[in-house]
Parts: structure tokens; C-alpha cells; sequence
């Protein structure tokens, strides 16, 4: 070997084999490829409650049920429309007052009988959504007197303040309410009161032991 030249290194060649399909195909990420792409097959071949067919294939599938030939698609369609139908008979049922096998329907309080149905028209729920929203609308314009109502009150009660503290009142007070602060009562707390309420607990609970 000659100076300055540089070193050859040798090269193993080895022997490939046939790669395992079963085995590349496992690990997380395969799986969740394979996921994957099940999930988009089934959006792409979701079946509709309703197809679209022309009067032509709409003739000829009549012809092919009255020989007794149903295609697959014609099946998803009819299991459709019965669970469709399943769905609205449950919900003109009438709904449960109350939890269940306790509410008042089970408990013979109320007859299921003699609870009113109603049947809306469109025209009903025009009218119903009308009034609605006039009930908003009054809401919200009752809100919004009383809204005014307070500013101008704060205003009046600002006025009414000495020269020294008007100037304090109107810079406006940011601090957090105090996380430990009772609510607002109209009546003062009853001095006990809740050391009464536990004490009438606790008496209750040791009546039900002995029992």
C-alpha cells in the first residue's frame, strides 16, 4: 500500500430473504393506518335512509321484487326505514315524568292515557316560534330598563356625595370578591344555626342505627 492513499474497507455482502407481509404489517402505526382507511371506506360507501333513482330504475326494481329479487342496497334501505319508524313510535310515547321506575307515569299518579297529545302543523310552529321570540324580546327590553335603572341610581347616589368622596366613588373598584364571604341575606344569620342543623343530623342518624 502506497503512502497517503486512502483505506478500501471491505464490503459483507448478505443474503435478503422473503420479508414477512404479516409481520411488516404489524405496530402501532399500521394499525391505526389500516383504521384509518376502514373508517374512510365506510363514509364513502355509507348507505343513504333514501336513494335516488330514476324512473327507469325505480321501474325495474319493482319488477325484480315482484320476482322475488331484493338487492342489497334496496335491504339497507327497508332496515333503515323500519329503525326510522321504530324511532318515531318511541318518541310519540309519552316521555317519563320523573326518574325512571319512579316517575309519576309507573307510580299510577298520573295516567298515560289521559295526557293530551298534540299534533303541530307548520303553521303551529310559525306561530309558536313568533311568540317566542316576542317573549325574548320582552325579556330582553325588561333587562335593559333595569340595567338603566341601576346606572342611573349609581349616578344619583354619586351626585348626592360630598365634594371629597365623590372623587374616591368614581374610580371604579376592581378587586376580587372575597372567595370567604357569605351571600347576601335579607334577614341576619341566626346566630348557631348550622351547629343546630349537624346536631339534628347526627340525632337522626344515631335514631336510624338503633332502629
Amino acid at each position: 500500500m502506497k503512502d497517503g492513499q486512502p483505506l478500501k474497507r471491505s464490503k459483507i455482502t448478505k443474503k435478503k430473504g422473503p420479508v414477512d407481509a404479516a409481520a411488516a404489517d404489524r405496530g402501532p402505526r399500521n394499525e391505526a393506518k389500516v383504521k384509518m382507511e376502514q373508517l374512510e371506506n365506510a363514509c364513502l360507501t355509507a348507505p343513504t335512509p333514501i336513494r335516488y333513482l330514476t324512473p327507469k330504475q325505480k321501474k325495474r326494481e319493482e319488477e325484480r321484487e315482484k320476482m322475488g329479487l331484493t338487492s342489497n342496497a334496496r335491504r339497507v334501505e327497508l332496515e333503515m326505514l323500519k329503525k326510522n319508524k321504530s324511532k318515531k313510535s318511541e318518541l310519540d310515547s309519552p316521555m317519563i315524568i320523573g326518574t325512571p321506575g319512579l316517575d309519576l307515569i309507573s307510580l299510577g299518579l298520573v295516567d298515560a292515557e289521559s295526557i293530551p297529545k298534540y299534533e303541530l302543523t307548520v303553521e303551529d310552529g310559525r306561530r309558536l316560534a313568533k311568540e317566542y321570540s316576542r317573549v325574548l324580546m320582552r325579556r330582553h327590553r325588561a333587562r335593559q330598563a333595569a340595567e338603566s335603572t341601576i346606572l342611573r341610581l349609581k349616578k344619583e347616589a354619586i351626585e348626592a356625595l360630598p365634594e371629597n368622596l365623590k372623587a374616591a366613588a368614581l374610580v371604579p373598584d376592581l378587586t376580587p370578591f372575597p372567595a370567604n364571604r357569605f351571600m347576601a341575606t335579607l334577614t341576619p344569620p341566626i346566630e348557631g344555626y348550622i351547629e343546630k342543623v349537624m346536631e339534628a343530623a347526627k340525632r337522626s342518624i344515631t335514631k336510624e342505627k338503633l332502629r
